[in-house]
């Protein structure tokens, strides 16, 4: 078929050559479809493919790239948990208490038991237990003059160390003043310094301390006084991070409502930090209870402690069993029944900070 040129000619071939050309569009456009439809069916074959995989072998993947590779150490005390790990624990504890068994055991039987077989023996023959030597001891006026000489000490050392730590570490928390910051440090620098190394120069202070017949050296104050001065960098230090940890917005809320230092201390703080303060008691109550180096140094046989009465009666050859076994015991009741009383708190202030 021909069509007509400008000219008015019909020019040959020109149906033809637009006949091939629709023919090439259409075969493209065609190729077009089917290009896009193998690509959209390899990518959705693809995606399920690797979706489907991926849920296969999901436990091999995480397992090979997600999870970290856990130690030797971490593998070794997983295949230990459980009743295993707290049947050793058991054991550890056994072992650690024989001793501690075998004092109780001695401190029930007569001296001449004692020294004639080992403490096993009751087991065997139960009816040498006795609580004649508790009598002897506790009839002993010493030894009852050292008891209350150790309360004497141990109460007012701890109560002042936890009131004047708490004052003192709010005010390093909490409050503005010149060389804040230096004076903390130089407190905690005070905690390096060893009690061994004031021993002399204190003794020699407390000699030279006298009014009205009483004398610093050898009382009961000049104990006291020591446990608080090298009791109080630790407590200060340990109430203080323990206050910063505060919201500020409960204090800025406290001075809004008009309260003054005094009272965001005593109805904010105070209540708050109740687990890190008696976590304090209990730990100063302990040491001052438990010591004997500044009781041999600054105690005189009028104002010695339990500590020091006991070890006055060792002898130089033997061991005074008799005495020394009850004593230990009876100096164990008070610590045991102060911390098993305050054992929550101690937890709480143990834990306190861990968790956010």
């Amino acid at each position: 078929m021909s069509t007509a040129d400008g000219t008015g000619r019909d020019v040959p071939g020109t149906d033809a050559a637009n006949g091939a050309a629709e023919t090439r569009d259409t075969t493209r456009d065609t190729g077009r479809h089917a290009a896009k439809a193998t690509t959209t069916g390899g990518a959705k074959a693809t995606t399920t493919g690797g979706a489907k995989g991926g849920t296969a072998n999901g436990g091999a993947g995480n397992g090979a790239a997600g999870a970290p590779r856990r130690s030797v150490a971490a593998r070794i005390v997983g295949r230990l948990g459980g009743g295993v790990a707290q049947a050793l624990l058991v054991l550890i504890a056994i072992f650690w208490l024989v001793p501690t068994l075998g004092l109780l055991v001695e401190s029930l039987r007569t001296n001449e038991d004692n020294n004639a077989s080992g403490w096993w023996k009751v087991f065997s023959e139960p009816s040498q237990l006795t609580f004649g030597s508790y009598s002897a001891l506790l009839d002993k006026p010493d030894f009852v003059d050292s008891f209350w000489n150790t309360i004497l000490i141990t109460v007012p050392a701890t109560v002042l160390v936890v009131a004047l730590a708490s004052l003192a570490a709010y005010a390093f928390a909490w409050m503005e003043f010149p060389g804040r910051d230096w004076l903390f440090l130089l407190v905690v620098a005070l905690l390096v310094v060893p009690v061994q190394v004031a021993l002399l120069p204190v003794a020699k202070l407390y000699g030279k301390i006298e009014f009205g017949g009483f004398t610093m050296f050898g009382s009961v104050t000049g104990v006291v006084l020591f446990h608080v001065a090298f009791g109080l960098p630790f407590a200060i230090f340990l109430l203080r991070n323990f206050f910063a940890a505060i919201p500020r917005d409960l204090l800025e809320a406290a001075r809004m409502d008009g309260g003054s230092e005094w009272t965001i201390f005593r109805r904010v703080i105070f209540p708050l930090g109740g687990p890190a303060i008696a976590s304090l008691g209990i730990f100063q109550f302990l040491w001052v209870w438990n010591d004997l180096l500044v009781s041999l140094v600054f105690a005189n046989t009028d104002s010695q402690p339990m500590t020091k009465w006991l070890q006055s009666q060792m002898r130089q050859f033997t061991g005074n069993i008799d005495i020394l076994a009850p004593g230990a015991f009876l100096s164990l009741i008070v610590p045991l029944v102060v911390f098993f009383a305050f054992q929550r708190y101690f937890v709480q202030g143990v834990l306190a900070g861990s968790v956010k």
